[in-house]
């Protein structure tokens, strides 16, 4: 497998973030320019400036939402806002942006999945309300991967923003309450899972379900977020890397591992294990009830999650992406 190189660092960053609003594409956009330009470092005040010209261009653009939670706006937004409705000028929203809009993107953009040691400080090291420092990793990109990292940033930010503006229509918000509140009238508090790591490497083996690779450190983990569904039934619980278990967290993964799930719990229901019959209970008496069970289980948390999906694509496959089975096998190093 080829070294782990500053192009990847940057790939990791951006593709597997953590996203509820779309500061780190917009940041990313701009670092990109000034390492573009040859510049070493940018003071805050012109990051400020780039950073405000960014969202406001992006906002006029496309007029999609820019942060996933429904009836609010992101702080950016709000500030682009006010400018265009004339309530502040130009340069008292730069200022704001300055004060107010880096407390998160900034310190955190290097964070992978919920990896905040891995990539720290790669590609700039912070003089918070001064400047940023650009160093070479990013410096040192060529011309055409400069190319080939806009494009992708482009992308991603559409893709959120076709993710934010499904969780934010009027339907979709009350369908997703009203399952909700079933998922929280029939839940029950989280408790311990380690009890099951046993149980269920008899049929796992000591591989991730989510990458295909031999695991060092174990995690239970909820294929269904538990954040969602609100129960630890062993029939949505799977064993996974804990570097597989940070950057997936509790977004949605592809139905090519619902049909994994799906296969795993027939082998248990064609054991004589006495969680068989729990299974059984929970989603049906026949192959066919409980692969539909599954199914409509699924549907439900996707109405509920939107398109947050693991990797951004409902058809992303961990397992057979080379990037990432590079970057899991640098994470494992690490």
């Amino acid at each position: 497998m080829s070294e782990f190189n500053h192009l990847d660092y940057w790939k990791a960053i951006t593709l597997f973030g953590l996203n509820v609003a779309t500061y780190k594409p917009a940041l990313g956009k701009v670092l990109l320019k000034v390492a573009r330009s040859g510049k070493s470092e940018i003071s805050w005040d012109d990051l400020s400036l780039q950073f405000f010209e960014e969202f406001r261009d992006r906002i006029e653009k496309t007029q999609m939402p820019q942060q996933s939670n429904p009836g609010r706006l992101s702080k950016l937004e709000r500030i682009v806002k006010k400018h265009n409705l004339g309530k502040i000028s130009k340069n008292e929203a730069i200022m704001t942006v300055g004060r107010e809009g880096f407390k998160d993107v900034i310190p955190r953009f290097h964070t992978i999945g919920q990896n905040s040691n891995f990539a720290k400080d790669y590609f700039y090291k912070i003089e918070f309300g001064k400047k940023l420092i650009i160093k070479d990793s990013l410096l040192n990109i060529s011309e055409t991967a400069f190319i080939e990292l806009e494009g992708e940033l482009e992308a991603r930010w559409s893709l959120l923003e076709g993710a934010f503006e499904i969780q934010q229509s009027p339907e979709y918000i009350a369908l997703a309450n009203d399952i909700r509140e079933t998922y929280l009238a029939n839940g029950y508090d989280r408790k311990p899972l380690t009890g099951n790591i046993q149980f269920l490497a008899g049929y796992q083996g000591n591989i991730c379900f989510y990458c295909g690779q031999p695991m060092d450190e174990v995690h239970v983990d909820h294929v269904l977020p538990r954040s969602i569904v609100e129960h630890d039934e062993i029939w949505n619980l799977v064993l996974a890397h804990d570097h597989c278990n940070e950057m997936k967290t509790d977004l949605l993964v592809g139905p090519n591992f619902i049909e994994k799930l799906i296969q795993r719990n027939e082998n248990i229901t064609g054991s004589n294990h006495p969680w068989k019959f729990k299974i059984q209970k929970m989603l049906g008496k026949t192959p066919a009830k409980r692969k539909t069970s599954l199914e409509n289980e699924y549907e439900k948390v996707q109405i509920v999650r939107g398109r947050a999906y693991w990797g951004g694509d409902k058809h992303y496959n961990p397992e057979t992406d080379p990037f990432y089975q590079k970057l899991i096998t640098k994470l494992n190093q690490n």
